[in-house]
């Protein structure tokens, strides 16, 4: 059994800085990198229009935390969010250092560029690949340290608590089929969201909340799940995105009559920036995600959207923008476009529509990453810290797991450095009991009736029609009672595959029994939920109510279906005010 002081279960963006921060400030301590895929093929990798943090002399900390905080409808922590804007110039710059190549001025400068819900421009950028250069940039970093282990394509399949803490993981080694022990004095979950819960999205095949669900089953609650965020452009057929950087480099959205509907739906006020890129009110494309999302269901039902053969669209077009322009400043944009549907932008309008994208809930953590289970942590789009109240800006999700993936890396490190180590004997029992539970649900397991297409696909079909863009407690509850009965038929689940080596169909139905549990807890915390708020817009309570729900859902596994329960928000110098969005 493999024994370190710290196991980090996720090899993205947040994972590799966790185990930076840990290597930098504690040396001595020897750090297991556990990662169901190579870390260069994590989800970071697809980010592509920046990281937000302040850099210009017309910009501010403040400036940058009144965004974040409005733009989360205030159901942000605002002690979190002042921790989190403190720290991100100086993370970004430190990017500087180990290599990331920020894309520059003509002057030196480092470039900056609008992006959605931002009065100011700050969101740094690397073309329209800042994910793949910032995770590069970590993971050439972390090969510097020798105390970092990496357990690459180790699928991680339970928590381990012993003595009331978690000292470590099971993990199914792909290549064998083994399930191994993975023992620490903490354990930090960098796992990502949760997005294939729901059948169109940004998020690639591995982001099926399994540190979410693994939380949740050892009594960590969920935090605010009903919150989640659809990108108003992403491609229809794939859910490919199509970065919110090409409106901020001026792209426009426009309806089947060729009209610029944003201009009808008072999206925000104006940028604080002024040159010819924008004819019209420039906050319109640059309205906060979750608005202009909205804006695409009203269209949508007013018959001025687009009819396709993956459902209905609109166009976003950056003709105007220019060859030269889009090459330098959009190159992947064009590259995915031509592509996947077959259209250069250069010539031609992309057609898109609202794909769900990211999560602003999860594991519940304070502002060092910890849990109420003491020596686990979570940090990235896994955990909610919360700075993303009910609708993330973009550019700042990139920004957090380097800020909140440094502090959870500190905070395990000296929790590691003051407790002893992990009791080998007890986590090699639940080990074995880990073995043999997967052996007999899954592996040897006969006369079952259903598969994992089926139950995955009627999981995301309940979701998309109770829980999308707008919710009712009609759709809500029927969501609760489809998955109930989901949950019930998985018990009868049937694999043909009984091989141990990268048997696929095993790791996909474990990924379904945690989609299960996420999909639960969102359902659950939107239909306890009577307000609109951010992204969660339900018809039949339209109205932000702050003396009811100014509050953030926990849910707690609890048998049958999740208990409910509300945790205070941290109000520190912004009272809550009415969202400078119109509706």
């Amino acid at each position: 059994m493999p024994a370190h002081d710290i196991v980090i279960v996720g090899g993205g963006g947040a994972g590799l800085r966790a185990a930076i921060a840990i290597a930098e400030a504690a040396p001595s301590l020897d750090v297991a990198l556990v990662s169901k895929v190579y870390p260069m093929r994590s989800h970071t990798v697809a980010a592509e229009g920046g990281a937000a943090a302040v850099i210009r002399d017309n910009d501010s900390l403040d400036h940058h935390a009144v965004d974040t905080i409005s733009g989360g409808d205030w159901l942000a922590d605002q002690a979190a969010v002042e921790v989190f804007v403190q720290e991100a110039p100086a993370e970004m710059i430190r990017l500087e250092h180990w290599g990331c190549p920020w894309s520059r001025e003509p002057d030196g400068r480092v470039a900056v560029r609008p992006f959605g819900g931002m009065k100011l421009e700050r969101t740094w950028f690397a073309a329209d690949k800042t994910g793949f250069h910032l995770l590069h940039t970590l993971f050439q970093t972390s090969l510097k340290y020798g105390n970092i282990t990496p357990y690459d394509e180790s699928f991680v399949t339970r928590l381990l608590v012993a003595d009331g803490r978690c000292q470590g993981v099971a993990t199914i080694e792909l290549q064998t089929g083994h399930v191994d022990v993975i023992a620490g004095r903490a354990v930090i979950l960098c796992t990502g969201g949760a997005g294939r819960v729901f059948p169109f999205t940004t998020n690639g095949a591995i982001k099926t909340g399994d540190g979410m669900a693994m939380a949740y089953r050892v009594g960590v609650p969920l935090k605010d799940m009903e919150f989640v965020q659809y990108h108003p452009t992403g491609l229809p057929g794939t859910g490919i995105l199509i970065t919110e950087a090409s409106r901020g480099e001026g792209g426009i959205l426009v309806n089947r009559d060729g009209y610029r509907y944003l201009q009808d739906y008072d999206l925000g006020t104006p940028l604080d920036v002024s040159d010819e890129r924008h004819p019209v009110k420039k906050s319109m494309e640059l309205g906060p995600r979750d608005r202009l999302s909205q804006a695409f269901v009203k269209e949508q039902q007013k018959g001025r959207t687009i009819p396709g053969p993956y459902g209905d669209v609109v166009h976003l077009d950056i003709r105007h923008l220019g060859q030269a322009r889009i090459d330098k400043k959009l190159p992947f944009v064009r590259e995915l476009a031509t592509k996947y549907v077959n259209i250069d932008p250069v010539y031609e309008p992309i057609p898109v529509r609202p794909v769900l994208h990211y999560f602003m809930g999860g594991i519940d953590t304070d502002v060092e990453g910890a849990t109420v289970l003491p020596g686990l942590y979570a940090a990235g789009e896994c955990a909610c810290v919360n700075i993303n109240g009910a609708n993330r800006l973009g550019s700042n999700s990139l920004t957090e797991l380097l800020v909140f993936g440094a502090r959870a890396g500190k905070a395990a490190a000296a929790f590691a450095r003051e407790h002893p180590p992990p009791d080998l004997a007890q986590l090699d029992k639940q080990g074995v009991e880990e073995q043999h539970r997967l052996a007999r649900r899954f592996i040897q397991k006969t006369g079952g009736h259903e598969r994992i297409a089926g139950l995955r696909q009627e999981m995301r079909d309940a979701m998309e029609s109770g829980a999308g863009i707008y919710r009712t407690e009609a759709g809500l509850q029927a969501a609760c009672d489809a998955l109930a009965a989901l949950r019930e038929r998985f018990a009868d689940l049937q694999l043909d595959d009984r091989s141990l080596t990268f048997n696929t169909e095993l790791t996909a139905a474990l990924e379904l029994d945690f989609m299960l549990d996420v999909a639960e807890a969102i359902a659950h915390s939107a239909l306890a939920r009577r307000e609109s708020r951010g992204s969660h817009q339900r018809e039949d309570h339209p109205e932000r109510d702050d003396d009811a729900y100014l509050k953030h859902t926990l849910a707690f596994c609890n048998g049958a279906m999740p208990r409910i329960d509300y945790q205070e928000v941290s109000i520190t110098r912004w009272p809550p005010a009415e969202r400078v969005y119109g509706r």
